[in-house]
């Protein structure tokens, strides 16, 4: 729910993010792009997928981010960081919570599971059966679970973070379409540098003892000014939503692809695309934002035809004359 009077200036939103990538910072070395990524999810309501081999720093990268948010906020019993292990007999009341019956008062009273919070961390999602996977999809979707038929809100600061295995790992199941539409990103973890590696054998003692307290957290009123300041303040020109929808239809037209990026889709990328132009200094969308998100925003929604295997190649081969006649258009009228 908006409220404009929760508005801070566009500077003062660029302070509060700044304190959470202050956090990641220290926890994570050599990520700055992906962590630049989750701030945007962050600050645009979105959820992001990471998949990479064990060892990559997805966990780390997760918990670092509960870490910076203060517990509780507006609402008792809203944790800043909940880690859920996905495992084959998980089942969907151990994320969602259950009704257990009070003897005291002869009722059921609710048991919040662990997506009561602020960051969710859902590691190793692939590793359990798509009927668990879809006990996140109303959370979500929607900020809100349902048990037994009756509806219980989530906090509205309310981010997963979705770790996944490469598919073909042994014991890793799909996300089902659905599901990986609810993600606003999916990055891929690629290896660090090698004067990245270097500096974490160097700070491996100082890393594994990392305390989150040493360094000031981010309350979650400030993050929700920070994102309405954003939204209000950051301006998407017609000319850049021409241009989303412009790409969307030439992916979708596009023989190699099966399934094109849905209106949802577009509909996430504005804020995301605020949110970057904020990080950089600006108060207006630029294609350069648009180019820059294309991949993570777009890629994992696209269902290939078969033989098809670059979602990435596909995507900017259906920006590229949309972007360019956007581009020229904004520099004549400038």
């Amino acid at each position: 729910m908006s409220q404009l009077d929760n508005r801070i200036p566009l500077e003062e939103a660029r302070q509060v993010t700044e304190g959470v990538r202050q956090h990641l910072t220290h926890a994570i070395v050599g990520r700055d792009e992906v962590i630049e990524m989750v701030l945007i999810a962050l600050l645009s309501g979105g959820h992001v997928l990471l998949e990479d081999y064990p060892g990559s720093g997805k966990t780390l990268l997760a918990r670092a981010l509960g870490m910076a948010l203060e517990d509780g906020g507006s609402r008792e019993g809203i944790a800043s960081f909940r880690r859920i292990q996905f495992t084959p007999d998980l089942l969907p009341s151990d994320i969602t919570g259950v009704s257990v019956f009070d003897p005291d008062h002869g009722s059921f009273e609710f048991m919040p599971g662990p997506v009561f919070a602020h960051v969710v961390l859902a590691d190793e999602i692939n590793r359990t059966s798509p009927k668990v996977q879809s006990a996140l999809l109303e959370a979500m979707a929607e900020r809100q679970v349902t048990v037994d038929n009756r509806t219980h809100p989530l906090d509205e600061l309310f981010l997963v973070i979705a770790t996944q295995n490469p598919l073909g790992l042994a014991g890793t199941f799909p996300l089902p379409a659905p599901q990986l539409d609810r993600f606003l990103f999916k990055i891929r973890m690629e290896h660090i540098s090698r004067e990245a590696e270097l500096e974490v054998l160097a700070t491996v003692h100082e890393r594994l003892h990392y305390n989150p307290a040493a360094l000031p957290q981010v309350g979650r009123d400030a993050l929700l000014a920070a994102r309405e300041t954003i939204e209000h303040t950051v301006v998407v020109s017609p000319e850049i939503k021409e241009c989303l929808v412009d790409i969307a239809g030439e992916v979708r037209s596009d023989p190699r692809v099966g399934q094109g990026i849905s209106t949802r889709a577009l509909v996430q990328a504005v804020p995301a695309l605020q949110a970057r132009a904020m990080l950089r200094g600006r108060d207006f969308v630029s294609t350069e934002d648009l180019e820059a998100l294309l991949v993570p925003l777009f890629s994992h929604r696209l269902a290939l035809a078969p033989g098809a295997t670059d979602p990435a190649a596909i995507l900017e081969d259906g920006a590229r004359q949309a972007l360019e006649a956007t581009t020229r258009g904004t520099l004549r009228r400038d």
